[in-house]
């Protein structure tokens, strides 16, 4: 059995709410490169732009580190987890304190080699 080899890439502190993030990601888990990248061109969220930008980086790493080749890669992990939030102070009426959360992510996208069919 050969070793699977795992590329990734990540990107932190993406100013943008876990929870819109994963919307998008979810459209991509498990499919081929190609596909994935051709589904977030026409994703209209504007967490497809920092999803697709973490890919690329993922598809380079892989060609340029491992050798791979682009055509064989498939999205084989991609999850968004939840960075630091910044709190803001928002002042109310009759002296009371609003808190805005403006929340951030981490994106993180494993890479692998499609499974050749054996036979």
């Amino acid at each position: 059995m050969v070793e699977q080899i795992d590329v990734r890439a990540t990107a932190r502190y993406v100013p943008m709410s876990p929870q819109k993030v994963r919307l998008v990601v979810d459209l991509i888990r498990g499919r081929d490169v190609n596909e994935a990248m051709d589904i977030l061109r026409y994703t209209p969220k504007a967490a497809a732009t920092p999803v697709a930008k973490v890919l690329r980086s993922a598809i380079a790493n892989a060609e340029e580190n491992f050798g791979l080749s682009r055509d064989d890669l498939v999205v084989y992990r991609i999850y968004a987890d939840g960075g630091p939030t910044r709190r803001w102070r928002r002042f109310a009426a009759r002296g009371r304190f609003k808190p805005l959360l403006r929340r951030s992510s981490h994106i993180t996208v494993i890479l692998r080699e499609r499974e050749q069919a054996e036979g």
